[in-house]
């Protein structure tokens, strides 16, 4: 459990500083669910809601609430997950007996952070990996109000291999601009018999903004 968190948080790491190059020195003013769409500031691109279908709903039908009282944000998960971690920055919860996690981090950013910029960049990125077949699915997703980057990783090659559902935004909280990483991820092998709780975990999140 450790060497995959270890792995997922190194990858993160990496994509955040090649990111940075892309959006240093821009102003703050540039800018498998269903449901209905709404236009946001960040590229004025459009954004689904992030509404689960019946069968992920149904994959955490009956389970926790379960909350991150620091960050003020909240999850449904299965009733059989237990709390790995709970710290001021990072929240981990998984599922006994299986290499499936919700593993949330927040990163604290400067008063004048380009966000828009930065959160286009994000999705550029994804947009580009895409490309090169490393996801398969892109979209922008609306979330309890927040705006968001969603991407799914494509199943890899090695089947022990981590593969990743996450959401991507910024929000301003507690004073703070804060960039959100909602990640929901298993090995590669066990994806698909998960796949249905991750996404309903993914879109039960509450998150103050």
């Amino acid at each position: 459990m450790k060497n995959i968190l270890v792995i997922i948080c190194i990858g993160f790491a990496l994509s955040l500083c090649n990111l940075s190059s892309r959006f240093k020195g821009k102003s703050t003013g540039s800018s498998s669910g269903s449901g209905s769409s709404s236009s946001s500031d960040a590229g004025g691109a459009t954004a689904e809601h992030g509404t689960p279908t019946a069968a992920q709903a149904a994959a955490i039908a009956g389970g926790q609430e379960v909350k991150w009282e620091q960050q003020g944000m909240t999850w449904t998960v299965p009733a059989s997950w237990k709390q790995h971690e709970k710290e001021s920055l990072s929240f981990v919860w998984s599922a006994p007996g299986s290499s499936a996690n919700l593993i949330v981090s927040i990163s604290p950013m400067g008063e004048t952070f380009p966000t828009d910029a930065s959160i286009n960049a994000w999705y550029d990125q994804a947009k580009t990996r895409a490309k090169n077949g490393e996801v398969d699915e892109l979209k922008w997703v609306e979330i309890d109000g927040l705006k968001g980057v969603q991407f799914r990783e494509a199943n890899p090659e090695k089947p022990d291999t981590s593969r990743r559902l996450q959401w991507l935004a910024y929000r301003k909280f507690a004073g703070q601009i804060q960039f959100i990483n909602v990640m929901l991820a298993s090995n590669g092998k066990e994806f698909d018999s998960h796949k249905d709780e991750m996404y309903g975990i993914l879109y039960s999140t509450k998150v103050v903004h």
